[in-house]
């Protein structure tokens, strides 16, 4: 007899793989045993030779989703004289992590149906799961994934819960959520001041009547807090808005079904797919024509943003409401979804009519992903629920570290081995709640993967307080400049070697040279990069200020490149008064709150504001993101002129010609949507220059400006038909949301040659 021990590595706990080995070892007559432990499922195989051989065979051809097999290590051989029958052990603690933490998974269809089975004991339970789907990121404290180490610890199984748990047959087999109404969490309706109003059945039903009443519901998830609301109802959206502070910016609609959602957008096979996973994102779609939800859910947008319902709960409300809801994150804008029900009603006091809540604790928030599809390929804008913390592979070992990533769009990773798991999205760090969510996931992921950093890593602006929390603490971070991340995280998503020509576009980040960056052209190499071009720039008047002002990034643009008509233009095009030109034009002119930047981002914020289509914005890229709403795709449009030029070393595309050829159709009266589309065009020109002058390189697109789909899909269309090799972001959005990704990737690099670290502050 052949004694084999194995150990799988990947996502293999809580996803049904120790019944898979069970079977199949029981099918080639084996015996052992299979158990989790800290680095992964460790298997001990006893049998004939020729049988134990074939069973990584096996293994690797029937494991499914949402089970992953990345490796089957052999650990040891040896004899043995008889085996014992194959069974599944207790759990291991001990030894160096490896195993992955699966993310949060909407509800399987084998459970959907026994939801609404009136013959099921777990009929209309608004926490039925099993091993294929439930919660998984948001209620794990520990590995291995066993219900000890999760926020289910505390309910204690009945008699018939135990007996499927126990059952290597049952798909309810070690599902560590398990539970029944007679067991399980229980969901509560509460008023404002959070006292019980009700429970169980009535709690949803009642809510479905308040929702139906026109009331904003906060209702207690997965991984955090929606506010729900009847996306029909026009008064109760702007209401929420109103008690949100979210004057403009999309909410996203959870459908009833896919027959709701085909008659709200367009929706292909793809996006349908998409919709059904197991990851159940927000997919932006296009609008179907038609009064089927209110013009206040996405104001003045072709796109709206659609999910269906992915845990039991959703499920049982949406049924019942049959009608699309409102379902934004349970928070105050610019501060961390809510979680636990009591500081719900604290911090969302004011703004929710009724709580439906639940007493699963969550461990850690979770906001819905969202993504949208580029060239047939599923991009993420928002990686959270579904994706977090499914890890990314590096192409080399490295010590263990921590990247703290960005102010904006904040998500951290942590690395170590060949592995980094980047943390979901826990947004700008502007307010006091936010920094504290940020500090507790920075002690909660090394934590939970039982790795504890060896190295920090951060942006190289000093004033993020992402750098200023490892500063703080003297822990001597790596630094790494922001668009050097930005091209670095699509690198390594994609596994590229060798140089590439990067185009970093987005709205700010600190440059080397101490100008604020953002149109840039990076000739990047493993760990290093060398800035070979730029966008022409201007001083900005108000600074990080005018961020959300588009009219002073168009004020700059003209003192930049029309400065004898300043005065008139500004007065004119932009509306502002004497006072106004006054205080921009003494601000440029002494550099006082005037930093020079060569941002894309800036650029789309000043030719919106100069063709009239934003000059005021309620949220960060709104500017831009209307521009490319307005685009005309049906115009013929040819790119607006520009020049280049050298400066020190540098290629600059100088976008004076282009600025006062926009005046002039202005003054011709050139519809706007023209006027749109031919800068969109020229900024895909502009990198499909650069990339000439670098042929060979692959070129990766990176940063915020690629969100948007007018100019990456004009990039991917003419790159391709200039023989150039291009790729973007997929996995990891082209937002700052990947910036702890290229982080750690770059830190790692560094580490593991030993050579090359800049320090903050150096």
């Amino acid at each position: 007899m052949q004694v084999l021990e194995l150990l799988a590595v990947g996502a293999v706990q809580g996803v049904g793989f120790r019944p898979l080995v069970y079977r199949i070892a029981h099918r080639l007559g084996l015996g052992g045993a299979v158990w989790n432990e800290p680095g992964g499922v460790r298997i001990r195989l006893v049998g004939p030779a020729r049988r134990v051989e074939e069973f990584g065979a096996y293994l690797r051809a029937e494991c499914r989703f949402p089970a992953r097999l990345d490796q089957l290590r052999v650990l040891s051989v040896s004899e043995a004289d008889a085996a014992e029958p194959f069974r599944i052990a207790d759990s291991m603690s001990g030894g160096a992590p490896a195993a992955l933490v699966m993310p949060d998974l909407a509800t399987c269809p084998a459970c959907l149906r026994e939801l609404f089975d009136v013959r099921s004991r777990r009929y209309r339970h608004p926490f039925i799961n099993c091993t294929h789907c439930g919660p998984r990121y948001s209620i794990v404290t520990g590995i291995p994934y066993d219900r000890a180490l999760t926020t289910m610890h505390g309910f204690e199984m009945c008699a018939e819960c135990r007996a499927e748990y126990e059952n290597p047959e049952d798909r309810r087999f070690h599902a560590q959520p398990i539970a029944c109404p007679a067991c399980g969490p229980t969901a509560e309706l509460w008023d404002v001041n959070g006292a019980r109003l009700g429970a169980r059945d009535w709690a949803v039903r009642a809510a479905v009547q308040h929702i139906r009443a026109g009331q904003i519901v906060a209702v207690k998830g997965i991984g955090g807090f929606h506010l729900m609301c009847d996306a029909r109802n026009d008064a109760a959206i702007r209401e929420l808005r109103r008690r949100k502070r979210r004057d403009e910016k999309p909410f996203a609609v959870m459908a009833p079904d896919i027959g709701w959602v085909r008659i709200l957008a367009e929706a292909g096979d793809a996006e349908v797919n998409l919709l059904c996973s197991s990851a159940a994102p927000i997919v932006l779609l296009r609008k179907r024509p038609g009064e089927w939800i209110a013009g206040s859910v996405a104001p003045d947008n072709p796109y709206v943003g659609l999910m269906l319902p992915y845990a039991p709960l959703h499920h049982l409300l949406l049924r019942e409401l049959e009608c699309p809801v409102v379902a934004t994150s349970g928070n105050l804008s610019d501060e961390p979804i809510c979680i636990d029900e009591r500081e719900a009603v604290e911090r969302l006091d004011g703004i929710a009519d009724f709580f439906l809540v639940h007493n699963r604790p969550i461990a850690r928030p979770q906001d819905d992903s969202i993504a949208h599809f580029i060239d047939g390929r599923v991009c993420l804008l928002r990686r959270a629920r579904g994706y977090a913390p499914l890890a990314l592979p590096l192409p080399f070992e490295t010590p263990p570290l921590l990247a703290l990533g960005a102010h904006l769009k904040n998500t951290i990773a942590l690395a170590w081995h060949d592995r980094v798991v980047v943390s979901q999205h826990h947004g700008d760090l502007d307010t006091l709640e936010a920094r504290r969510a940020f500090e507790r996931a920075v002690d909660d992921l090394p934590a939970l993967f039982g790795v504890p950093p060896q190295h920090w890593v951060v942006d190289r602006h000093p004033d993020y307080a992402s750098t200023l929390y490892a500063r703080d603490r003297d822990l001597d971070p790596i630094a790494v400049q922001h668009h050097h991340a930005h091209i670095a995280a699509v690198v390594a998503e994609h596994d590229i070697e060798g140089p590439v020509l990067g185009v970093a576009w987005d709205g700010t980040g600190l440059g080397d040279d101490g100008t604020i960056w953002g149109g840039e052209f990076l000739r990047v190499y493993p760990g290093g990069f060398l800035r070979v071009g730029r966008l022409s720039g201007f001083r900005l008047p108000g600074g990080d200020g005018a961020m959300r002002k588009p009219l002073q990034s168009a004020f700059g643009a003209l003192a930049a490149c029309v400065r004898e008509r300043l005065r008139e233009l500004a007065e004119r095009l932009l509306g502002m008064d004497a006072e106004a030109i006054d205080a921009c034009s003494a601000m440029i002119a002494s550099g006082t709150n005037a930093p020079f930047t060569s941002s894309a981002g800036r650029w789309f914020d000043a030719v919106s504001a100069l063709c009239g289509v934003c000059r005021e914005s309620t949220y960060e890229g709104q500017a831009a993101q209307r521009l490319e709403y307005a685009c005309d795709l049906s115009a013929r449009a040819m790119h607006f002129p520009f020049e280049t030029r050298g400066d020190e070393g540098l290629v600059v595309f100088d976008l004076a010609p282009l600025v006062r050829t926009l005046l002039e159709e202005i003054e011709c009266q050139t519809a706007v949507g023209e006027l749109a589309m031919r800068f969109h065009l020229t900024m895909a020109e502009i990198i499909v220059r650069m990339a000439d002058a670098h042929r060979g390189l692959p070129v990766v697109l990176g940063g915020g400006c690629f969100q948007n789909r007018i100019l990456l899909q004009a990039c991917i269309r003419r790159l391709r038909e200039g023989g150039h090799a291009v790729y973007w972001p997929e996995q990891a959005p082209p937002n700052d949301g990947a910036i702890s990704l290229g982080q750690a990737a770059v830190a790692a690099y560094h580490l593991t040659q030993t050579i090359g670290i800049r320090h903050a502050g150096q």
